[in-house]
């Protein structure tokens, strides 16, 4: 038997943006995994495992319940956002620690969220749902132009979109109505106040009650209306960190969050942030690779350690920055070519990570028609000193890089 603690994670997530969590968290626990298919490369971190239909939350219940049956369980954990309620639901019936169901299900919606950071004081963006396109438009003329229309609980910045003009609202709606309708817990539609000013999320590690806010992530986007994310730096000597933590924190404390890692997303208006929404689990887009490569403060594992009630230690080991951005094509289209110099692919030390998630013959289909999932060809990860040098850095290798597409007829 081995002498190390034991956690069950549920879903281990896409093995090129979530593979580093379970490596992380395998080197300092045993794992066992609820998962949806056979694990092939999760195999070398875990020492059992069970499938299950994912999307079920009695049969994710029920079998994770005959996991904890084989082993004596430390904690439960995921970082998966379409599984927060169900894990907090599997947690509560073992009797291991967790946040809430009800707290949990109010991070994931973003209505009642709005609800709660207005009810505690919490900076945020005015807010009204909209079941019909007349109601969206009547908020709209409520909250002013430009406005937002977004799901209500979705994620990856699909089907958000900025209107400008009442007569862009139907098109608009209809945009995310679509997204809204892929989700298994709310369909409803948001209209919001637009925040005009730069975007950033605040990573934060909660304690007992106690937040921390351990890194800084400056958000690149693409092309309005679009809020599709192209990229992210993280610096440990980041500046803005130190104004906007206390924000990040009443957010979290209005949820009523009272343990775990969260990815709490912000805009800086008029030079006061203000609050986009709380994400209650590990930042996408390897966020938390990048504040360890910034500050060599483990996310994975402080989520491990708390699910397992235990103190994470959040002492930063580095004083350094690091970036990623997106690769998408010009234009929608088939991919014909994809490509790194290679001569500075195998001589540029900073230049930590390549990644093509797109093999040639495929479609890119970019916003309206498409999203995240469907319109990135790759992604690539920079270390550096600062912000300036990995933003540097970060522009001098997408010189090196080709992506492209051939319009389909």
């Amino acid at each position: 038997m081995s002498a190390r603690p034991l956690v069950l994670l549920v879903s281990p997530g896409d093995e090129t943006y979530r593979g580093y969590c379970l490596e992380q968290v395998a080197a300092a626990y045993d794992v066992v995994l609820l998962t949806a298919t056979e694990p092939s490369c999760e195999r070398p971190f875990i020492v059992d495992h069970a499938v299950t239909d994912l999307t079920d939350p009695a049969a994710l219940l029920a079998d994770g319940r005959a996991l904890a049956e084989r082993h004596d369980l430390d904690g439960v954990v995921t970082w998966d956002e379409w599984h927060l309620v169900p894990t907090a639901r599997l947690a509560r019936a073992l009797g291991l620690s967790s946040s809430s169901v009800e707290v949990m299900r109010a991070c994931r919606n973003k209505a009642t969220a709005r609800t709660l950071f207005a009810r505690h004081g919490v900076p945020s963006a005015g807010s009204m749902k909209a079941r019909t396109l007349r109601e969206a438009g009547l908020a709209a003329m409520t909250l002013g132009y430009p406005a937002v229309v977004k799901p209500a609980a979705f994620a990856g910045s699909i089907g958000v979109i900025r209107v400008d003009r009442p007569e862009d609202l139907p098109a608009a709606f209809a945009f995310a109505s679509k997204g809204a309708s892929r989700s298994r817990e709310d369909t409803g539609v948001l209209v919001e106040e637009y925040l005009d000013g730069p975007e950033f999320s605040v990573e934060c590690v909660t304690h007992q009650g106690q937040t921390t806010a351990v890194a800084l992530t400056r958000k690149h986007l693409g092309p309005a209306p679009y809020f599709d994310e192209t990229g992210h730096t993280v610096d440990a000597t980041d500046p803005l960190l130190a104004q906007v933590a206390p924000t990040a924190a009443g957010a979290v404390k209005a949820l009523g969050i009272t343990d775990g890692v969260q990815h709490v997303e912000l805009r800086l208006v008029d030079g006061r942030p203000r609050l986009i929404e709380v994400n209650a689990r590990i930042g996408g887009d390897m966020i938390g690779h990048l504040v360890r490569l910034a500050t060599g403060i483990d996310l994975p594992k402080a989520a491990a350690d708390l699910a397992c009630g235990r103190a994470p230690d959040l002492t930063p080991t580095r004083k350094a920055a690091a970036g990623i951005r997106m690769l998408y094509p010009d234009a929608s289209g088939t991919l014909t070519a994809r490509r790194i110099t290679q001569p500075f692919a195998a001589h540029t030390p900073w230049l930590r990570q390549v990644q093509w998630l797109r093999e040639l013959g495929e479609q890119l289909l970019l916003p309206p028609g498409g999203d995240l999932f469907t319109a990135r060809a790759g992604f690539y990860i920079v270390t550096g000193r600062n912000t300036a040098e990995v933003t540097d850095r970060l522009d001098t290798a997408a010189d090196e890089i080709t992506i492209t597409t051939r319009a389909d007829r």
